[in-house]
């Protein structure tokens, strides 16, 4: 097949530009391009444009231009995303795994340059501010401030990284996140390359380094969040091999009713498709409804597709995402975006639709306000159902403190003082209050419309308890422009809203830390307090330590949870608070308008506050341009850092591979069950003092108070060992109902740290398994969940199942996923953990290949059962008996192919 025959091309503003159109395939009956969902469409291009004959073969462009609805085998397809999008948290353990990379090669006298990045790579440094300070003008200068004490040496190796490699962009602090400067800036939506004198465009496609990446499906751009070892790969010129996916439509009718905001729509299809079931599935959204969702609530929406499993959820290009690149300065694009996208046959006019695995019909009128918690995204509960079901009590056990709750009599408080003044606080008080997220705060609308909520609270003399932590931490500086032009942040920043920095911030657990008193008072009295955010995730103990209950919601609810003080309210009949006059004001007495949310849209989000916050978004600030960097090929590792140290994978790398050994006397590290995160894995928040990572540091000469966050550390693997599974919230079955980082040691039958297990085991040449149940790894792309495993002497974990993107980052770090059969599990099988396993046929493993498992219990008897490797392609078979992913690439790049 000669791909040339299928170019053709476009004129916009008088230049010509070249493209692949994929509806040829169909004028010459290859394929019915018009019965494609978009986003399958996108991946035909993507293997049409990139079709060689070698690495993208015929057959494969074939396979996926002949979509199926099911496959009963995955069908294998090669890959090539257009940019690499990354963050810090993810991004410097990424740099220094290149940099060691090199290391190597000039090590092996080979080339250090060819460890460079092919593929464009953006990197935005949103994961570090902490909120350390709130409530005041000054407080994000001052967290800014910490940021810079607490991360130079980490951002002194992106500056390396940023002069150093090609095709490498740093965005730096203070910018915005990355998933909401990518929605709003990055992205053309259309690429464009020189080739042979002419200009080629093609959709946009990207993969990165953090799960939200799906956020950018929002304007029709084809992405997803994969693991940071993958993200090396392609940036490196590997292909991403991927299963062709199924592909689940949406198909939405009808229009939002009144008060109703995205993240109640997100936070209901969340329930709905994860009970559907869309793990390692494609979700495209369609339907007349979809005239009603403008790009800002289809961002939203998108964005959550890792808390509804799904590898992404997409919204095709239609005039919507016109409109949304004018309204955001990008108007120079749109004819471009809408001849390319027309010309391919990627434009979605809203007449019908394709055909999809499967369709779910959901009527926008139906979409109720709602929350989600307090430990998962999608346990749904409407707003209406909220008093009677959150949170579980966990009363105190001493009588009630003398006061009484004017908004719920039957709750037990206790006093604090804060600033001389007497609060209290008891089961269910709202002790932290953040907008924050890219998820909701890149949506004007969502915004806007808390911004008026707080503007009518205080009109009615509403003021929010002192006992309640707020933040307003935006995802872009393009936000409180539009807030100050429309009046309305000064009326947040009455109620506490300040600006306190421009990043992730609470919604990944950079909380800061709770007033002392209040801390105590949790502490001595185990009270179940809450934190309600405009985030994506409410994982146990990620949002902070303290705090057991964890509710999302939309930034005006968390504005009104704010003014309540508590979590268990009936808005509907319970005033939010009393006026100055001891009136009830009720939430219906302050929500906003709709149709003022749409004027003040109208009226104050304008391109001219896109073009001015984002025209010097490379730049930094004075802080940023002092920061030292050299552009040397290799990099100076400083051996006294604690942040950024020389990782250990390449010690003993040797250019020949080994294969992988079967495993007998091998113990279990943990006993784990359903659902356990990547956070429970490898916490990004606070570290504990009394854990291994906090004693080590301690050992080192840092002060508690300068440890920062496990994500902060996530150059230094010696930190990154010792977190993992160190959450304090994680439940290991050996050591149940204890909760925390620590395991049972075998045979001496003693508990101990899981860290301290692992070393004693790694020195008695003891290999390790880990057990677990369904939705292992859910959560962030977080490598170093697999990375920390893999270091811990973990050869394989068995579960009876994975997500997505843990699955991957397993393999891509050497450690061999297996799932138990069906009707299997630990439980089924009488497995406790007490055993000893041996595993065979790993050496000769392929791709969905069964290993067979010997358990044997301290008396002797014997559960043999098998497990199917989650190796899905003859090339992840490759990376595992490579040894990850990263040696299978530096292998192949010293042997010249």
């Amino acid at each position: 097949m000669d791909k040339a025959a299928f170019t053709g091309t476009i004129e916009v503003a008088g230049k010509r530009y070249s493209l692949f159109d994929i509806t040829a395939l169909e004028k010459q009956g290859l394929a019915s391009i018009g019965r494609l969902p978009f986003c399958i469409r996108v991946l035909v291009e993507n293997l049409l444009r990139k079709l060689d004959g070698e690495i993208v073969k015929e057959e494969d462009l074939l396979s996926i231009a002949r979509w199926q609805k099911k496959y009963e085998t995955p069908v294998e397809i090669p890959f090539h995303p257009t940019r690499v999008l990354m963050q810090d948290f993810t991004g410097v353990p990424a740099v220094v795994d290149l940099a060691a990379m090199r290391d190597v090669m000039l090590r092996m006298d080979g080339d250090p340059g060819r460890i460079n990045p092919l593929v464009p790579v953006d990197l935005v440094i949103d994961h570090s501010v902490q909120v350390d300070f709130y409530g005041t003008s000054e407080c994000r200068k001052l967290n800014v401030s910490i940021e810079y004490r607490e991360n130079s040496e980490r951002y002194a190796c992106l500056k390396w990284a940023q002069k150093s490699f090609d095709n490498f962009r740093i965005i730096p602090p203070g910018s915005g996140i990355c998933h909401q400067v990518n929605l709003e800036y990055l992205s053309g939506v259309i690429a464009s390359a020189e080739v042979d004198g002419r200009t080629f465009v093609c959709p946009e496609t990207l993969v990165g380094t953090d799960s939200h990446t799906t956020m950018i499906n929002g304007i029709g751009v084809l992405g997803w969040g994969v693991g940071g070892i993958e993200a090396e790969a392609v940036m490196l010129g590997q292909p991403y091999y991927m299963a062709i996916p199924e592909v689940i439509g949406v198909r939405f009718v009808g229009r939002f009713g009144p008060g109703v905001t995205a993240m109640d729509l997100t936070l209901h299809m969340t329930q709905v498709l994860r009970k559907y079931g869309v793990v390692e599935k494609f979700v495209e959204y369609f339907g007349p409804g979809l005239k009603n969702l403008p790009v800002e609530n289809r961002a939203t929406l998108a964005n959550m597709s890792p808390e509804y499993g799904a590898t992404m959820g997409f919204f095709p290009i239609d005039e919507k995402t016109l409109e949304y690149l004018a309204r955001t300065n990008r108007g120079d694009r749109v004819e471009l975006v809408r001849d390319c996208a027309r010309k391919t046959g990627l434009f979605y006019a809203g007449d019908g639709g394709p055909e999809y695995t499967d369709v779910i019909e959901i009527d926008l009128s139906t979409i109720e306000p709602a929350v989600a918690g307090p430990s998962r995204p999608f346990d749904r509960i409407p707003l209406r159902d909220l008093g009677k079901s959150a949170p579980p009590p966990v009363m105190a056990s001493e009588p009630p403190a003398g006061a009484v709750d004017p908004l719920s009599a039957d709750k037990r408080l206790y006093p604090v003082i804060i600033n001389g003044k007497i609060e209290h606080i008891g089961d269910g008080s709202v002790v932290m209050a953040s907008i924050t997220s890219c998820t909701n705060t890149s949506n004007p609308h969502a915004l806007l419309g808390a911004g008026l909520l707080a503007r009518n609270a205080v009109k009615k003399g509403l003021r929010v308890p002192a006992y309640v932590k707020t933040v307003l931490a935006p995802g872009s500086r393009v936000v409180p422009r539009y807030l100050e032009r429309a009046c309305l942040l000064p009326y947040l920043e009455a109620l506490g809203f300040h600006v306190a920095g421009f990043g992730c911030m609470t919604c990944i657990g950079n909380s800061g830390p709770l007033d002392l008193q209040i801390d105590q008072v949790i502490r001595e009295k185990n009270l179940n307090v809450a934190v309600v955010l405009s985030g994506n995730r409410n994982f146990e103990a990620r949002i902070h330590p303290r705090i057991r209950s964890n509710y999302l919601a939309s930034p005006a609810l968390v504005v009104a949870f704010a003014l309540a003080g508590h979590i268990a309210i009936d808005f509907a009949t319970e005033p939010v608070g009393l006026d100055p006059n001891s009136h009830p004001v009720y939430l219906a007495d302050i929500w906003p308008e709709n149709a003022e949310i749409e004027e003040l849209l109208g009226q104050y989000l304008l391109p001219d506050a896109f073009a001015s916050e984002y025209e010097s978004i490379f730049e930094g600030d004075d802080l940023w341009r002092r920061l030292r960097g050299d552009g040397a090929l290799t990099f100076s590792w400083d051996t006294s850092s604690l942040y950024v140290k020389a990782p250990p994978y390449f010690e003993f790398f040797n250019p020949v591979s080994e294969p992988p050994r079967d495993i007998s006397g091998a113990r279990a590290l943990l006993l784990l069950g359903d659902s356990v995160t990547t956070d429970h894995i490898s916490p990004s928040g606070s570290i504990p003092r009394d854990y291994p990572a906090g004693k080590y540091l301690t050992g080192a000469g840092i002060k508690p108070a300068e440890f920062n966050s496990y994500g902060s550390r996530r150059g230094n693997h010696e930190v990154m060992m010792r977190a993992t599974f160190a959450n304090i919230r994680i439940k290991n079955g050996l050591v149940a109902p204890r909760e925390g980082g620590f395991t049972r040691k075998f045979p001496e039958n003693s508990e101990m740290f899981v860290y301290d297990a692992a070393m004693a085991y790694t020195s008695e040449g003891v290999d390790l398994i880990v057990l677990a149940g369904r939705e292992y790894g859910t959560g962030s792309s977080r490598d170093w969940a697999a990375k920390g495993t893999r270091l811990l002497g973990v050869k394989a974990v068995v579960a009876q199942s994975f997500e997505r993107i843990h699955r991957s980052n397993l393999v891509g770090m050497g450690v061999l996923p297996l799932t138990f059969r069906d009707g299997e599990s630990c439980e089924a099988l009488g497995l406790d953990g007490s055993e000893l396993f041996s595993l065979s046929g790993i050496a000769a493993v392929e791709p969905r290949g069964l290993v067979k498992i010997l358990a044997v219990k301290p008396d002797g008897t014997r559960i043999e059962f098998e497990a199917e490797a989650r190796l899905y392609s003859a090339l992840e078979a490759d990376y595992f008996k490579n040894g990850g992913i990263l040696p299978y690439v530096l292998r192949k790049i010293l042997s010249g192919r």
